[in-house]
């Protein structure tokens, strides 16, 4: 019972830190749509480079935080599978193909939790 509580807590954990990701990439790409509108009113508006260039620093101020958002966010996913690790009942042995199988072995197997 308290393993499977610990697994379904872990698996929201892991959902929600995707979601975070994704809406991070998200708004990232919404700036970019709005970069290029921004562009394109100035251009369309006969508009001064000078006029509004108040407003690129600050969206440039933005977007760097942003890209800062999303590389803390890798950070703490990485970290995330760290402690997954040290957890017991979400320590994984063996799992998926990250290397051959041995061809022989010569050892008891035993689930370790």
């Amino acid at each position: 019972m308290r393993k499977q509580m610990i697994e379904n807590a872990a698996f929201e954990v892991a959902n929600q830190v995707r979601a975070v990701e994704d809406s991070i990439d998200l708004a990232l790409a919404e700036l970019g749509e709005l970069q290029g509108k921004m562009v394109r009113v100035r251009s369309v508006g006969g508009i001064g480079v000078g006029t509004g260039h108040e407003a690129f620093e600050k969206f440039a101020g933005a977007l760097t935080a942003l890209v800062g958002a999303r590389g803390s966010m890798v950070d703490c996913h990485a970290a995330l599978v760290v402690a997954k690790g040290k957890v017991p009942g979400l320590r994984t042995v063996a799992f998926g193909d990250e290397g051959e199988c041995p061809k022989f072995a010569h050892t008891d197997l035993r689930i370790v939790a």
